[in-house]
């Protein structure tokens, strides 16, 4: 019995044991009976017994005793594992399982025997006989490995409840046959390679087993010696790989279904559809030449042989395939050095060469003997070689301090792995040298450090490159720009200034000598870029070569050398000139008489002539660049360091034209506007200030005597300048688009974009359906050719498609039943003579037809029929109503008479109307009565019934009517028809019979359910569907059949390919609690929903009724959560698209291999119990299988599982539900595990894939860890890197989880990938396809509308344009679809650094294009993407992406693409990437510059002087100078392409009425408000870093953020800058007199007003009941409550101000001391206020003395003395010493008061100066808050600190009151708080929602 080797007799702890523990489990609830659960939270270190409780919860209701023995022998073997239950949740765990053990003994009792051994034999015998005997050859391979698992399991525990000599010889060979025939039944991801018995048709296919039998061969390989002497037998070459070199079991597995795959997929493209046995050699040799390319480039760059040799014989496929495999197999086991490409070739080409010497050994060629190896352990490879590299990773990685260090201080991945583009990489030697200088970490970890798990010690060198965080990168990456700009502005401004004294001035002689002083500054600014190479490189100089360091050296030399000679030679010039005509003439004539300078300047130009030369024949430079012979690379060495990547990236001749003429175009234009309109206007205005004399100043002026009014001059030119500089983005903007809206118009977009437009082409909608999307074959074409019957077969092909695709849109809950039955086509063709257009082209044409028919006369036959067939649709719907009721007639008639007559009615009307004598013998009149009655009829067969006979008797009296009005009303001799089928006596009426069942048939039903839309749809169906969101999937798709795309392959034929979805800890399903949950105006998100989404709960309502979809049994809960869910951005709606892909796949199997009748049959009528359709079927999702994978990296799955938390197990039962239902959907996890090794408890990571199985998951694959793959780099592109090689295929999709896929755009998805075997500009191919993406959630709120507008321009018009042609587009997130062979080989799908890396989609596109990769985009096919849809969280992802373009400005990346593009290349790439942002914080510079100058004027005086001279009083110049950058600032250049986009694929009009309604909604506010989000963020990136993973939350947001989170939110960003701003613009009003008459400086001003009015109130004016009266109250009362919190260790930023404050100083605390200078430096600006408003106090009398200023510090410094006073003596008398405090504040206001006063009588103090001296005082204070926060260290050292906080404090609160007080007034008019609800959701409100009812909480519809 159990109890005897249970605690009864001792082993194990006693029973008591359970009762003595009182502590509550955290693992599991021991009250909780609820079994199933209790092996899924087994903790991490007794993960073994869980397949054991997993048995037991299986065979629980079959045998609970042997479930319960189960049970007892997985606490035993717990218990021998753990017996002092010091692992993690093992006490609480064994505690919990002894509770259960001793209730289930009490409850169970053995059923088959007397005791418990007995019992188990039994059970063991008889499950063995019902499952493994029985159903070998009946059950599918993943049922059978179920069974065989519960099998093995149930053996291990009777062994320990049977005593050896008690088990009986028929359990001991049934235990035998189980051991033998296990592996033949493990878990399987794809192909069940072991399976026996009923193969799966997959393993059918001949390229399956030709790769099988490939792999298989294992002949020629040595053998393996055990240690015990025997041989170890191989199956294939991937076991003889793993066994030779250590690899894990695990992924051996996975990767051999990965070469198989790969093989067949290949291999059938090579091959017809014949059986075959053999792969073809090219299939391997191709997959040969795809892996190994990188290797190949690597060996040849770094001058080594390659070691893939490979003989030409019989051996030569299988050394091939074992070439390939050891790859692959590298690659699987390599965790996070797939993120090093070239660290992988390097243990390559060593383990290769192991390799080859061990098959080729001398002794086995001398003797020609096989030899014998030793086998290595599982693990050694991840010991030996993986784990040292991953140790080094992880060392780094702790030096980054999670983000916080500079980059410089540790290396990443990218200088790891550049360590072995150098042959020093050979210095690590094979096996790997761990002595080596790369594994010798200068790393000891302090003890004080241990817990911080921080690196010390000195740092190693980086490699090639350092990211110093500097603004200068930006110069040092695009410096060719840069000079470009600097010179073309010297060269206009020289020119400008002489024109007004010449002409011709071109041809001036003094002004081209003035010109050519340009080459100056160039030679300046070449050696700015040499120092920058050479300083900002300094951290990277061990690492670099001599011949590196060299060149750094003699670039620095020769700019130095050029700096010195062109000035010198060029003042020279100037002593001794010449005309420019004689300069031409003379040239070389007398060169020793010559001008040094002309010479100079001809040899400085030699290099730009040679480059130029280049450019011209970019075939030339893509040879001369990518060339590894030495002489080339000598040659080369002085243009470009010698670098594996980014070499030869030039594009063909043409695309180089296109993208030349696109941007010498643009800087024309632009170079043209900036002379006429920004620097010609002002170069007379800046000669006149320049002669002006100025001596009195209204300050103390410390330079008086500077000439030229310097100071003025610079305030007037620096903003123009700056706009000099960043209006190129603006052409750009204005360029692209035009240029973009001409490409979209040439492919086609927007052609039909209305119904309208869909109704007038749907006839050519199946022939173009048929040439895009059909695979032509010519032997379809032969076979057809001759009984014209190919187009009926194309058309009938759409139909099975078209109606597939409204299917969905119906499930979807898009168009209601109704509107899919008009939208329909029939499955089943019938014998109609006509085609049958779905019935909303036909709706009311037969109505009409009979309304027209019943006016004409006698003799007019022909024309009728002409009116008819004018109309096609009109036609086809009669002739079809006319055919189909004459089939329904005689199906439902029994009687062989009663068919007759209709036979004859029918051949009278044919006679007729061939006769044309149709309206002679037929009265029209009565087709009204008749058309009434046949409604009437089709009704009646439509209806359910209960009484049978009661509707047969209803039936038959409305056909016997419809037969005599016929016969009687309608025929004008129809009497004649009866009388000839006469039965004179008979008593049976005519008619009478009827086959009732004929309607059970579906294909019945569906006619008549047609034939009666057809008869009675009276009303146009011009508006179906109603649904928008349906209308436009439709009319894109139709639009796209007529767009270019490559042609259909066969399924069998197309690339194969996976989708891969990182996800993290996002929503999966909404919970019932989430839906139902209220927020604070009582709003759930359910009712939510519905009122945004009317029509679609309508539809979700009909639908979940109706019992034919099977819904209605489904528990509405469930189905409401999976009808919300679907409407959000979650995981669910995700995993159902990205599952079309296999529907899709199903289908087009179907209509690929089907035979005609099966496709005049349809798709879902055929009967799939006929063997050839079953066969059909069965072949269809073996392909599927076969072309197909969906892996989903869910990376804390396995802690979601073992969680307590209610909200993480929610998400593991939900993606546990998602497998369940999703059969081929599999999850990779990162499996955390505890294993004790050495006594030691240590954390052991593994990726693991599980797939669904019964109940619960099931595991296939497992490959251990080095270690946690997520904390070396950034979590998303880790989570990812994990996963991939779980996917499989020759492409790879990667899909967000806020995405969506579409059925009928999953039918193009073979199309696209024909893409990657398009070849582009010669031998090119895509790595990466673009596709168009689609937002989905514009519909939500007004600013979901503006964003989703804003993305749908940027992935349409915006990558159109990059694409083609400025061939600079990247990767920009998902869903592009990646060439799988190609990135896997180079570094992965996405780049990992920790925190340089943030933005890792688009590094991924920049890795491509730097390793002469080439990406494409293509908008033929879309995606669904979800966006951000609430201020806050728009806000967060603009400042996310806004941190990642900072941190790829000091990227290697951005730097080598910078260098290694042509010059026009490297403009685009410049203004769509980092330029954009550099142009964003340049336009909110211009407006600090433009301000502060314009304050430096005013409060020195010198404006009111200068403007005295009447010329300057006219001019205009700066105005016209400054207003382009006012487009920039309010969101116009966003708006460009939007309308452009909008108007070609919805009409013109559409996007003029868009434009404007977004303009009434704020547009320009929002997009004015994300301009500040922008510059804040990059800016400060740049200088102080900072970047961080920002999770935006992607829910409805249908709340209201209070104050106090808008304030910590937008502080810094917008407030302070929109306080400081104000405070400019209020000083220069008050202060100043300039331009009051202009036009355009109101509109500066006027934009300038805008900006800080959307800085400082957008978030109120987009916040829902932001001006709600109890809100706003509401909110004032949080506000308070977090200002006067106290903060401290643990006390959370939203509790309270201090901690908030110390949190927002963190970039400060990790900046370097060059960004602490710079901070103190910006400070300094806010001195100018009080330095200026001093002196204008009525007070200073119109002192100018500097004393006066000095004088104001000591009134700053008593105030602030003053204030410290008071908060002193708060804190230490305030609470035990109250009289002494007050007497105190007693004594200061008496003294206040008296100073005031002493200073009002005799000093002279004005009222005025009170105001002036606020607007003088605060911004010094302000000051010098910054300069103490820069300065923290030292300030708290010396315990100032606190008082900085309390004079911070004061600030805060005084900027939260300005800020507050306009909402208050604002709120306090009720009608603000309507209109601001209308603003916000207007779009709702254009769709019928109701809003406002909404955020009032009244609820009244909810019921509903």
């Amino acid at each position: 019995m159990a109890s005897s080797s249970g605690t009864k007799d001792g082993v194990g702890p006693p029973r008591s044991l359970s009762k003595r523990l009182t502590r509550a489990l955290t693992v599991m609830d021991p009250s909780d009976d609820n079994s199933a659960i209790d092996s899924e939270l087994v903790p991490s270190s007794l993960a073994f017994i869980a397949p054991i409780l997993r048995v037991a919860n299986e065979i629980e209701a079959q045998n609970p005793r042997v479930a319960y023995l189960c049970r007892f022998h997985a606490f035993e073997q717990a218990h021998k594992a753990d017996p002092t239950s010091s692992g993690r949740g093992v006490r609480q765990f064994k505690t919990y399982l002894l509770h259960r053990l001793e209730k289930e003994e009490a409850e169970t009792e053995p059923r088959l025997a007397s005791n418990d051994p007995r019992e188990i034999q039994k059970f063991y015998q008889l499950f063995y006989e019902h499952n493994i005997k029985r159903g070998e050859h009946t059950k599918k391979p993943e049922e059978m490995a179920r069974i065989y698992q519960i099998a093995t399991v149930l053996y291990d525990v009777l062994r320990t409840v049977v005593p050896a000599t008690k088990v009986d010889n028929e359990t001991q060979r049934y235990a035998k046959d189980v051991q033998e025939k296990k592996e033949q039944y493990e878990h399987y991801n794809i192909l069940p390679l072991h399976a026996v018995g009923v193969k799966p048709a997959i393993m059918e296919l001949p390229e399956i087993k030709a790769a099988l039998q490939a792999i298989r061969y294992v002949d020629y390989l040595p053998t393996f010696q055990m240690p015990e002497e025997r041989e170890r037998p191989v199956s294939d070459i991937l076991e003889w790989l793993a066994l030779r070199f250590g690899f894990q079991k695990g992924n051996v597995a996975n990767q051999r279904e990965h070469l198989i795959l790969l093989l067949a997929n290949m291999d059938i493209r090579n091959k017809s559809r014949q059986p075959y046995t053999h792969l073809d050699s090219k299939t391997i040799q191709q997959l040969m030449d795809k892996i190994f390319k990188n290797y190949q480039s690597w060996c040849k760059f770094l001058h080594l042989k390659q070691h893939l040799d490979c003989p030409r014989d019989e051996r030569r496929q299988q050394l091939q395939l074992l070439y390939i495999g050891l790859y692959l197999l590298i690659w699987g086991e390599a965790s996070n050095i797939r993120f090093m490409p070239e660290c992988l070739c390097y243990i390559f080409h060593w383990m290769a060469k192991d390799m080859h010497d061990t098959l080729f050994n001398n002794a086995q060629h001398v003797t020609g003997a096989v030899s014998q190896l030793a086998p290595l352990g599982d693990e050694s490879f991840l010991k030996t070689i993986v784990t040292p590299i991953y140790e080094v990773l992880q060392k780094e990685a702790r030096r980054n301090k999670d983000g916080k260090a500079s980059h410089s201080a540790w290396r990443n991945y990218d200088d790891l792995n550049e360590y072995f583009w150098t042959k020093r990489c050979l210095k690590l030697k094979w096996p790997l040298d761990l002595g080596a200088d790369f594994f010798v970490h200068s790393d000891v970890m302090k003890s004080r450090n241990k817990r911080t798990n921080q690196a010390v010690g000195n740092q190693k060198p980086k490699t090639n490159f350092v990211e110093v965080r500097t603004f200068w990168h930006l110069y040092r990456s695009f410096d060719r720009m840069w000079i470009f700009f600097i010179l073309a502005l010297q060269a206009m401004i020289i020119i400008a200034w002489h024109q007004r004294v010449s002409s011709n001035v071109l041809f001036d002689e003094d002004v081209f000598r003035s010109v050519l002083s340009i080459f100056i500054t160039a030679a300046i600014l070449n050696f700015l870029r040499a120092v920058l190479d050479l300083v900002l490189s300094f951290k990277a100089w061990r690492s670099l070569k001599v011949t590196q360091i060299l060149r750094y050296l003699l670039k620095v030399a020769v700019a130095t050398f050029w700096l010195i000679v062109m000035p010198l030679t060029y003042s020279r010039s100037i002593q001794n000139p010449t005309g420019i005509m004689r300069f031409f003439n003379d040239l070389g004539a007398d060169w020793q008489n010559e001008e040094l300078f002309y010479y100079c300047v001809a040899i400085y130009f030699i290099p730009n002539i040679l480059a130029s030369f280049l450019f011209l024949l970019p075939f030339l430079r893509r040879v001369m660049e990518r060339s590894n012979w030495r002489i080339i690379v000598l040659l080369m060495w002085w243009a470009q360091p010698k670098l594996y990547v980014g070499r030869g990236m030039h594009e063909d001749v043409f695309s180089l034209f296109k993208y030349t003429l696109f941007w010498i175009t643009l800087l024309i234009s632009k170079l043209a506007f900036s002379y006429y309109v920004e620097i010609l206007p002002l170069i007379e205005p800046t000669r006149t200030i320049m002669t002006l004399t100025v001596n009195n100043y209204d300050w103390h002026e410390f330079f008086p005597n500077a000439t030229h009014n310097i100071g003025v001059v610079i305030a007037i030119w620096a903003p123009v300048i700056l706009v000099y500089f960043m209006d190129t983005q603006i052409w750009y903007a204005i360029f692209s688009t035009i240029i973009g809206g001409i490409y979209g118009a040439f492919s086609h977009l927007g052609e039909i974009r209305t119904l309208g437009m869909l109704r007038a082409r749907f006839e050519s909608v199946p022939s173009a359906f048929s040439k895009r999307l059909v695979p032509y074959s010519k032997g379809d074409a032969k076979r057809h050719k001759e009984d014209d019957i190919l187009e009926r077969i194309n058309i009938a092909k759409f139909s099975q498609m078209w109606n597939e695709f409204i299917s969905s849109l119906r499930n979807e809950d898009l168009i209601s039943h109704w509107e899919r039955n008009l939208l329909l086509v029939p499955y089943s063709s019938s014998d109609v003579p006509v085609v049958q257009w779905p019935p909303f082209l036909l709706a009311s044409k037969i109505p009409i037809a009979l309304d027209m028919a019943k006016d004409f006369k006698e003799n007019d036959d022909a024309e009728l029929f002409r009116k008819i067939k004018n109309d096609d649709f009109m036609y086809s719907g009669v002739i079809e109503c006319y055919q189909t009721l004459k089939q329904v007639l005689i199906g439902l008639l029994q009687d062989e008479g009663d068919k007759e007559i209709i036979r004859q009615i029918c051949n009278k009307v044919d006679s007729s109307i061939h006769d044309r004598r149709f309206l002679r013998q037929f009265n029209m009149a009565g087709l009204p009565l008749l058309s009434e009655k046949l409604d009437r009829f089709f009704k009646l067969l439509m209806e359910d019934y209960d009484d049978l006979e009661l509707y047969r008797s209803q039936i038959i009296n409305t056909l016997q009517d419809i037969v005599e009005i016929i016969i009687q009303d309608v025929m004008i001799d129809g009497h004649k028809v009866l009388e000839n089928f006469s039965q004179g006596d008979e008593k049976e009426q005519k008619f009478e019979r009827v086959n009732i069942n004929l309607l059970e048939t579906s294909s019945w039903k569906e006619k008549v359910v047609r034939l009666h839309l057809l008869l009675t749809v009276k009303e146009s169906a011009i508006n179906v569907p109603m649904n928008l969101e349906a209308r436009r999937r439709i009319t894109f798709f139709a639009n796209s059949l007529f767009m270019t795309m490559p042609s259909a392959p066969k399924v069998r034929n197309m690339l194969s390919f996976s989708v891969l979805t990182p996800y993290y800890r996002e929503d999966v399903l909404y919970s019932t609690d989430e839906l139902n949950k209220e927020n604070e105006d009582g709003i759930t998100t359910l009712f939510y929903l519905q009122k945004i989404y009317p029509d679609e709960w309508k539809n979700y309502l009909e639908r979940i009724k109706d019992p034919e979809l099977g819904d209605a049994k489904k528990d509405k809960n469930e189905s409401d959560r999976y009808w919300v869910s679907y409407r959000g951005q979650t995981l669910a709606r995700t995993v159902r698209g990205m599952m079309y892909y296999r529907e899709a796949l199903e289908l087009q199997c179907f209509l690929d291999f089907a035979d005609d009748n099966a496709i005049f049959g349809g798709y879902r009528a055929i009967d799939t119990n006929h063997h050839d359709y079953e066969k059909l079927k069965v072949q269809a999702q073996a392909l599927a299988d076969l072309k197909f994978t969906y892996v989903v990296s869910c990376q804390l799955y396995g802690q979601q599982k073992m969680s307590s938390d209610p909200r993480e197990r929610g998400h593991y039962s939900n993606i546990l539900n998602l497998m369940l239902s999703c059969r081929n959907l599999r999850v990779a996890y990162i499996d955390e595990r505890e294993e004790t090794v050495d006594k030691k408890a240590e954390k052991v990571y593994y990726s693991v894939l599980v797939k669904g199985g019964d109940k619960l998951d099931e595991e296939i694959y497992r490959i251990k860890l080095p270690g946690p793959p997520a904390k070396i780099g950034e979590g998303k592109p880790e989570n990812q890197n994990h996963a991939i090689i779980f996917t499989r295929g020759e492409a790879l999709q990667t899909i967000d989880m806020n995405q969506d896929n579409y059925y009928e755009e999953a039918f193009k998805m073979r199309n696209v990938l024909e893409e990657f075997l398009k070849t582009h500009h010669g031998q090119r191919r895509p790595t990466i396809l673009g596709l168009r993406e689609h937002i989905f959630t514009g519909s939500v709120s007004s600013l979901a509308w503006f964003m989703s507008n804003q993305e749908m321009s940027f992935v349409t018009i915006g990558q159109r344009i990059l694409a083609n042609p400025l061939r600079v587009r990247f990767h920009y997130g998902h869903p592009d679809i990646f060439d799988r062979l190609f990135h896997l080989t180079r570094g992965g799908v996405s780049k990992a650094s920790k925190t340089i890396n943030l933005s890792e989609d688009i590094f991924s596109g920049y890795n491509s294009t730097l390793r002469r990769g080439y990406i494409t985009h293509n908008e033929y096919i879309q995606v669904g993407k979800g966006r951000d849809v609430g201020m806050n969280q728009i806000s967060l992802f603009e400042a996310k992406v806004a941190n990642g373009n900072g941190e790829q400005t000091l990227s290697r990346d951005v730097y080598r693409l910078g260098r290694r593009f042509d010059f026009y290349r490297m403009l685009s790439f410049y203004f769509t990437t980092v330029g954009f942002y550099f142009s964003s914080m340049v336009t909110v510079l211009t407006v600090y510059l433009f301000l502060y100058g314009r304050l430096y004027m005013v409060l020195s005086g010198l404006e009111r002087r200068i403007l005295e001279d009447p010329f300057i009083r006219q001019s205009k110049a700066l105005e016209e100078a400054l207003a382009t950058q006012s487009l920039f600032q309010l969101g116009l250049l966003l708006v460009l392409p939007m309308v452009m986009e909008i108007g070609l694929e919805r009409g013109f009009r559409t996007a003029i009425g868009d434009l404007i309604i977004m303009q009434l909604q704020l547009a320009s506010v929002f997009f004015t408000f994300q301009l500040g989000t922008k510059a804040h963020y990059y800016g400060r990136t740049l200088l102080h870093g900072g970047s961080k993973y920002r999770a935006t939350g992607r829910g409805f947001v249908v709340f209201h953020a209070k104050f106090a989170v808008n304030y910590r939110m937008y502080s810094r960003s917008h407030f302070v800058k929109g306080l400081e701003l104000l405070m400019l613009l209020i000083v220069y009003e008050v202060y100043g007199h300039s331009y009051r008459s202009s036009s355009l400086y109101f509109f500066i001003t006027f934009s300038m007003w805008f900006l800080v009015a959307s800085w400082l109130f957008a978030p109120f004016a987009f916040n829902p009941s932001g001006f709600d009266w109890q809100k706003t109250v509401e909110d004032w009362t949080d506000w308070k409550k977090w200002m006067g919190n106290r903060g401290g260790i643990g006390i959370a930023p939203d509790k309270s101000w201090e901690s908030w404050w110390n949190e927002e100083q963190e970039h400060l605390k990790y900046t370097n001391i060059r960004g602490r200078l710079l901070e103190i430096i910006l400070a300094f600006r806010f001195f100018l206020y009080q330095y200026g408003i001093v002196y204008r106090l009525k007070i200073s009398h119109g002192r100018k003395e500097i004393y006066v200023y000095g004088l104001s510090w000591f009134v700053m410094l008593t105030v602030l003395l003053v204030l410290k006073m008071v908060s002193m003596g708060r804190r230490k008398f305030g609470t035990d010493f109250q009289l002494m405090f007050r007497i105190l504040k007693a004594l200061l206001f008496l003294g206040f008061a008296s100073v005031m006063t002493v200073l009002f009588v005799v000093a002279g103090l004005a009222i005025s100066d009170i105001f002036a001296a606020t607007l003088a005082f605060l911004p010094t204070g302000w000051a010098l808050i910054l300069i103490a926060q820069a300065c923290s260290p030292c300030l708290k050292g010396i315990g100032l600190w606190e008082s900085v906080m309390e004079l911070s404090r004061a600030y805060e609160a005084i900027m939260g009151l300005i800020i507050f007080m306009p909402v208050v007034v604002l709120s306090w008019f009720p009608f603000m708080s309507e209109f601001q609800t209308r603003l916000l959701f207007n779009q709702a409100f254009s769709r019928g929602l109701q809003i406002s009812m909404i955020l009032a909480g009244r609820k009244e519809d909810k019921s509903t």
